[in-house]
């Protein structure tokens, strides 16, 4: 697969399954009588679709140079996820001094959907490095 195509592919699929996602997420709350596009809903879609096609990119451009360093920074990438919920989203969440389920949701489902996505994705470049260069 060629580079440009791999990249489009991994932005079209997240837009795709986060978009579809956060239509389903905002009718549930609606349909439990809360804003449907409350608790930071549509911030949290798209910044961990920022972040997660974000860090295929930094991936995919350093394959080469780093090989042997890729998988910690796939994980720094997920420390990054982490770290900005805590800064931004976590502050909002806690105002009310408890965190409920549908802020939980709010920051989580996004965030594990991207990263099923951006998981698949590193795998794939990963298997495509080991063909290009064995050994």
């Amino acid at each position: 697969m060629n580079n440009i195509r791999f990249l489009w592919s991994c932005l079209i699929l997240l837009i795709l399954a986060l978009s579809i996602a956060f239509g389903i997420h905002a009718l549930i709350r609606a349909s439990k009588e809360l804003s449907p596009f409350g608790d930071l809903l549509a911030w949290s879609y798209l910044i961990n679709l920022v972040l997660a096609f974000g860090i295929v990119v930094l991936i995919h451009g350093l394959r080469n140079k780093m090989k042997t360093q890729l998988g910690f920074l796939f994980m720094a990438g997920s420390f990054v996820k982490f770290l900005i919920f805590f800064l931004f989203f976590y502050p909002s969440f806690t105002a009310d001094e408890v965190i409920n389920q549908n802020e939980f949701s709010s920051f989580f489902v996004p965030y594990f959907l991207a990263l099923i996505i951006e998981t698949y994705f590193s795998a794939v470049l990963l298997k495509n490095l080991e063909k290009e260069n064995p050994g």
